[in-house]
């Protein structure tokens, strides 16, 4: 069995799989310190991407204080309580998604959160993930490097002015290709603008904009400073609260 299958989780992906009518796991997506992600299939053919969140590791308890603290959303989170600590990541993370998609940010779509486990839209084809932005980087021509990282810069400008978060660690292992666009993935840790460090945090990802796509893609590209002033400047239309609809009903975001 599985580190992440302890009876806790395994009830709660039970109970998961009965609010979603899910017929079954499909393999794991992605592996890493602090999380699975496995591909689920409903019993109507639908993918999901399930993302279970492990509720062992001491060494992510510390590293994912920084992003609780300080936040307001979460101020009340009882950090010496390690399952309360992850089920509240969990609920970080989901209602990130939750906030970004509703602004416009290209993210899979939030479907609900219970505990430790984070259900979204399954972004892939094939049964085959997306794959990051690292993943593919050879295989990027410059024309695509520049389309890509206009998409970056304006998919960053959205999280930052329409959602009003900064994603605290924005690079080419959490941006993913999918049928000609980009989108943003793993936002668990982002963080409100009025987190005491947004502003390092933002100041990092713009700088890991500039990094990967000016020194490595070699896209011309202004100057972290500048590009951190655009991002700032707000000059992006923000849409009206967006909402879902699947098969003539509104999509509702379930939440425990």
């Amino acid at each position: 069995m599985e580190e992440v299958w302890d009876r806790q989780t395994l009830l709660a992906a039970y109970e998961v799989m009965r609010r979603l009518r899910l017929g079954r796991f499909a393999g794991v997506l992605s592996a890493g310190k602090e999380a699975r992600v496995y591909r689920a299939i409903g019993r109507d053919g639908r993918e999901y991407a399930v993302k279970i969140y492990l509720t062992v590791t001491a060494e992510f308890r510390k590293s994912i204080q920084k992003y609780l603290l300080g936040d307001p959303r979460f101020e009340n989170v009882d950090t010496s309580n390690t399952k309360k600590l992850f089920f509240a990541w969990a609920r970080k993370e989901f209602r990130n998604l939750k906030r970004m998609y509703e602004a416009g940010v290209r993210v899979p779509r939030p479907i609900l959160v219970h505990q430790n486990i984070v259900v979204m839209e399954f972004l892939g084809r094939d049964g085959l993930r997306a794959p990051t932005l690292h993943e593919i980087r050879h295989e990027i021509d410059p024309e695509l490097a520049e389309q890509l990282a206009r998409e970056a810069i304006d998919q960053y400008t959205r999280i930052y002015c329409c959602a009003r978060l900064v994603h605290a660690d924005y690079s080419e292992y959490n941006l993913v290709y999918l049928d000609g666009q980009l989108y943003v993935i793993d936002v668990a840790q982002a963080v409100s603008l009025e987190h005491p460090n947004a502003g390092d945090f933002l100041r990092h990802d713009v700088e890991n904009i500039y990094r990967f796509f000016a020194k490595q893609l070699g896209v011309e590209l202004p100057e972290p400073e500048e590009l951190l002033e655009r991002v700032r400047a707000c000059q992006t239309k923000c849409p009206e609260k967006r909402r879902e609809e699947q098969g003539g009903r509104e999509q509702q975001y379930q939440a425990s």
